[in-house]
């Protein structure tokens, strides 16, 4: 099975500017002359981390939507990110997966983050996406994901690659490289997560801090403080060897164990 090329790219956003955010990240993919399979864009892509979605958000076929497949075919290449999106009257921080062929899939952030009002903006999804793109199984999640660990749980191997996407400010990036780091010893599997810098709207700093993680927690590549564009191949064979030589994997519980009581007299609560 190949190799999985990734290409990330770390930057900073002009807020609650689509237009403007769109013609810098034209700029960014520019750049990329190496070959590569998909491009990464940060949380909000567009905007910046904002809870103005009414007036910010777009529906499906709205203008950042479009760009991003119009990319994807253009460079022929998977592209991902989040952006703000209305549909039926609910506002979702959603991840967009374009494929070159014009095809789309979406993932909605599980995990919406009180400490910002996120919750009371947003509505939360209800499901995983894991897609395959060269034989690799991708599963995608949204930057306060990153602290819930029975959310990206890798059951029977279920992916190979978990892929974060976030704005994550300057004041928790150990939080931000501690957990990246954890997710991919847990799961044994690669881990990247791509984030952006500068400073938002809301006068919060952004170190970026993108990185990609080996299944046993080695740091493959981390950039923090400055705007990067890094493409990067992940080894199928690496993979495949650490599991086999490491199988923690086999004795992985196969569910959340509630079965612990608060006291003699209560019922076991489980949970399939």
């Amino acid at each position: 099975m190949p190799d999985l090329t990734v290409t990330l790219i770390q930057s900073d956003l002009a807020w609650e500017n689509s237009a403007a955010n769109l013609a810098r990240w034209d700029a960014w993919i520019e750049r990329s002359d190496r070959p590569t399979d998909l491009i990464v864009l940060p949380e909000m892509f567009s905007t910046g981390f904002s809870m103005n979605a009414r007036a910010l958000a777009q529906p499906m076929d709205g203008a950042a939507v479009t760009w991003l497949r119009n990319k994807a075919a253009a460079r022929g290449v998977d592209m991902t990110g989040s952006l703000i999106i209305e549909e039926n009257g609910l506002y979702y921080n959603r991840l967009i997966w374009a494929r070159p062929d014009g095809g789309m899939l979406t993932y909605d952030k599980k995990h919406l983050f009180r400490y910002a009002g996120e919750e009371k903006i947003y509505t939360a999804g209800q499901g995983r996406l894991t897609l395959e793109l060269n034989g690799w199984r991708i599963r995608p999640f949204i930057c306060y994901d990153l602290r819930f660990p029975i959310w990206t749980r890798n059951l029977d191997r279920a992916y190979d690659l978990a892929l974060f996407v976030a704005n994550w400010p300057a004041r928790r990036s150990v939080h931000w490289q501690v957990l990246l780091r954890a997710r991919a010893i847990e799961n044994q599997a690669f881990v990247i997560g791509v984030n952006r810098v500068g400073t938002d709207g809301r006068d919060l700093y952004h170190d970026g801090c993108s990185a990609v993680i080996a299944p046993a927690g080695e740091v493959l590549f981390e950039a923090k403080d400055r705007e990067v564009l890094h493409t990067i191949s992940l080894s199928r064979q690496a993979l495949e060897d650490y599991r086999q030589q490491f199988p923690a994997w086999m004795d992985a519980d196969k569910r959340c164990d509630r079965s612990v009581r608060r006291s003699p007299k209560d019922p076991p609560a489980e949970l399939p």
